[in-house]
C-alpha cells in the first residue's frame, strides 16, 4: 500500500522526492551542455562545428525515441488497467495546435533534406541525418502526446521521471537551436537594413554559415534556403508546446488525483460574432502591414521610415483596443460574485507562470526602447511613435495577464448539477394540483427533500403546499397568490438570466477578440517584422552588440508569449 498511516507514509515520499530532484538536475545539466555547445558554434569557437552540435541533438532524440517506444509498448501490455488521468492536461485543442505545427515542421524537415541533397558535396553527413531523425522524432512524439499527455504515472516512477525530463530538455534544446538559427538569419538581414537608414557608424559584419560550394540545382536551392526560414517560427512553437506538455506530464508523476467529473467545454462560434469580426479585421490588417513592411524596409531611407511609422501606428491602435477590452472584462469580473478554484493543478499553474515569465521578455525590450528615447541626443521623427508603443506593450500585457489568470482560476458554473427544474403550483377549484415545469433556475444544488415540498420562488418565502381540508375562500386566495407569484417570478428570473447571459456573451466576445489579436501580434516578429532591430535608436544608445544580444534573448520569449496567450484565451472562451 502506498498510503499508510503516520510516519511510514511520510518516509515513503522521500525516495520519490529525491527522484524528482535528481531527474531535474539531470535535465538541467543536459540542457546546459547543449546550450554551451550551441553558443560555441554560434561564435565560431575553435574546434566546434555544426556537426558536433547536430550529433549531440541526434543522440538526445534517439534516446527519447527509445524511451517513448518502451513506454508505448508497456502501455499496450497494460491497456486493461484503469489509470488515473489529469483531465486538465493535454486539452484537445492544444493537441490539434501541436499537430498543426508538427505537420509544418515535417515540411521544414523535407526542405532541409532537399537542401542537403543539393549541397551534399560540402555538407557534413550529420546535416542529412538530423532532419530524418527529427522527422521520425516529431511523428512519434505527437502520437505519444495524443495518447498519453493526460497520464498520471504510478509505476516505474523513478525511471519515468528521467525519461520525461529528458524529453522536456531535448525539446528545449531543439527550440534553442531553431531560435538561434532563425535569429542569425534575421540579424544578417537587419545589418543590411541599417545601412539604408543611415546608421553608417555601426560596423556591419555578416555572420555567414552558408556552404562553401555550388548548388547542383540553383532554383531548388533558392526555394529550400528561403522556405526554411519562413517555416522556422512554426518549428519553434512546436518544440516549446511539446516541452510544456511533457513538463506537465513530469509534474503529474506519482500525483494523487482527485476523482471528480470535469464538464466538457467545447468551442462554439455562436454568440461571438462581434469579437470574431473585429478580430479578423485586426488579423487581416496585420498581415497587410507585415507584407508592406517587409517590402519597404531596407529599400531606401524614406521607405524604411514610412514602414516603421506605419507599423507603430497600427500596433498602437491594436494595443489600445486590447487594453480597453481587457479592462471591460476585468470590470465585469468585479461585478460577479464567483469563487476561485484553488485546487492543485500543474497545468494551470504552469500556464500562469509562463504568461508572467515570457511577458518579461517584451517588457525588457519595451523598457530598453523607453530608456533609449529618453537618453538619445537625436530623435528621428519615426522614433517618437516607439514611446507610446512601448508603454502600451507593458500595460496591455499587464491587463491581459490579469484577465487570463483570473479566468482560468474561476470556477465553472455547474450547469448539470445546479440547475434544477422548479415547478409552480396552479390550484384549481376542483382541489387538484397540476405541476407545470415552467422555469430553470440555479437552486444552490439542493432539491426539495420531500415530495410534498415545492421550492420557493418569490424571495425564498412563498411556497405552495397541498391542503386537503381548505375551503373555497382559501383556495381562491391561494390561486390569486399563485398568479402574483408567477408574474413576479417570471420578471425576476428572466431579468436575472438576461443580465447573466449578456455578461457571458460580452466576455466570450472579448476572449475571441483578444485571441485573434494575439495571433495577429505573433505574426510580425515571427516572420521578420521587428522594429526593435530596425529603428536603430537603441543600437546607438546601448551599442550595437549589447542591444542585439538583449533582443536575441528577449524576442523568443516575446514571440512565445503571444502564441501561449492565444492558446490560453481559446481555453477561456471555451470555459466562459
Amino acid at each position: 500500500m502506498e498510503q499508510a498511516a503516520g510516519c511510514p507514509a511520510v518516509g515513503g515520499s522521500y525516495p520519490q522526492k529525491n527522484a524528482e530532484i535528481l531527474s531535474s538536475q539531470y535535465g538541467i545539466n543536459l540542457f546546459l551542455a547543449g546550450l554551451l555547445l550551441t553558443f560555441a558554434w554560434a561564435v565560431h569557437a575553435v574546434g566546434i562545428s555544426k556537426s558536433h552540435l547536430l550529433s549531440y541533438l541526434i543522440t538526445l532524440m534517439l534516446i527519447q525515441l527509445l524511451w517513448m517506444l518502451w513506454y508505448l509498448c508497456r502501455s499496450c501490455t497494460q491497456r486493461r488497467l484503469i489509470r488515473d488521468k489529469d483531465t486538465h492536461a493535454g486539452a484537445r485543442w492544444l493537441k490539434c495546435g501541436i499537430t498543426l505545427f508538427a505537420v509544418i515542421t515535417l515540411i521544414l524537415d523535407s526542405f532541409k533534406i532537399g537542401y542537403y541533397i543539393d549541397f551534399s558535396n560540402c555538407l557534413s553527413p550529420t546535416e542529412g541525418i538530423f532532419p530524418v531523425t527529427h522527422a521520425v522524432h516529431t511523428i512519434l512524439q505527437v502520437y505519444f502526446l495524443w495518447c498519453h499527455a493526460k497520464d498520471v504515472i504510478q509505476s516505474f516512477k523513478t525511471l519515468e521521471r528521467f525519461g520525461v525530463i529528458h524529453s522536456v530538455f531535448t525539446n528545449l534544446l531543439l527550440w534553442t537551436n531553431g531560435v538561434l538559427t532563425e535569429s542569425k538569419h534575421q540579424l544578417n538581414e537587419h545589418k543590411e537594413r541599417l545601412i539604408t537608414l543611415g546608421f553608417g557608424n555601426i560596423t556591419i559584419v555578416l555572420d555567414d554559415h552558408a556552404p562553401q560550394c555550388n548548388c547542383t540545382t540553383t532554383t531548388l536551392c533558392s526555394i529550400f534556403s528561403q522556405g526554411i526560414y519562413y517555416l522556422y517560427p512554426f518549428n519553434i512553437e512546436y518544440h516549446i508546446l511539446a516541452s510544456t506538455m511533457l513538463y506537465v506530464l513530469w509534474k503529474n508523476i506519482g500525483r494523487k488525483v482527485e476523482h471528480h467529473q470535469q464538464n466538457k467545454t467545447p468551442f462554439k462560434f455562436h454568440g461571438i460574432t462581434v469579437g470574431m469580426i473585429f478580430g479578423l479585421i485586426v488579423l487581416t490588417s496585420t498581415i497587410a502591414i507585415v507584407v508592406v513592411y517587409l517590402i519597404q524596409i531596407g529599400g531606401s531611407k524614406i521607405k524604411s521610415e514610412l514602414a516603421l511609422t506605419m507599423f507603430y501606428l497600427h500596433a498602437i491602435f491594436v494595443l489600445a483596443l486590447m487594453c480597453t477590452a481587457g479592462i471591460v472584462a476585468l470590470l465585469i469580473y468585479r461585478l460577479e460574485d464567483r469563487s476561485l478554484d484553488n485546487s492543485k493543478n500543474p497545468a494551470r499553474k504552469l500556464d500562469a507562470e509562463l504568461l508572467v515569465g515570457t511577458a518579461a521578455g517584451s517588457w525588457l525590450l519595451s523598457w530598453g526602447s523607453i530608456l533609449a528615447i529618453i537618453c538619445a541626443q537625436g530623435h528621428p521623427k519615426y522614433t517618437w511613435y516607439n514611446l507610446p508603443y512601448s508603454v502600451l506593450v507593458i500595460i496591455e500585457k499587464y491587463i491581459q495577464n490579469l484577465f487570463i489568470i483570473e479566468s482560468i482560476h474561476r470556477e465553472q458554473e455547474k450547469v448539470n448539477d445546479d440547475i434544477k427544474t422548479l415547478r409552480i403550483v396552479t390550484i384549481s377549484r376542483g382541489s387538484t394540483l397540476s405541476l407545470t415545469p415552467l422555469y430553470k433556475e440555479i437552486y444552490n444544488g439542493r432539491a426539495a427533500r420531500a415530495s410534498d415540498d415545492i421550492p420557493c420562488l418569490f424571495k425564498g418565502s412563498i411556497c405552495g403546499r397541498e391542503n386537503d381540508g381548505a375551503g373555497v375562500a382559501k383556495e381562491e386566495i391561494s390561486q390569486d397568490n399563485g398568479l402574483v407569484m408567477h408574474s413576479t417570478s417570471d420578471f425576476s428570473f428572466s431579468s436575472r438570466n438576461s443580465v447573466t447571459n449578456n455578461k457571458r456573451r460580452i466576455l466570450k466576445n472579448i476572449a475571441a477578440f483578444l485571441f485573434l489579436c494575439n495571433l495577429s501580434l505573433w505574426i510580425p516578429p515571427a516572420f521578420g517584422c521587428r522594429p526593435e532591430y530596425d529603428n536603430g535608436l537603441e543600437e546607438i544608445v546601448f551599442g550595437f552588440e549589447p542591444w542585439i544580444i538583449v533582443v536575441n534573448l528577449a524576442m523568443p520569449f516575446s514571440i512565445f508569449y503571444r502564441m501561449h496567450s492565444a492558446a490560453s484565451l481559446f481555453e477561456v472562451n471555451c470555459k466562459t
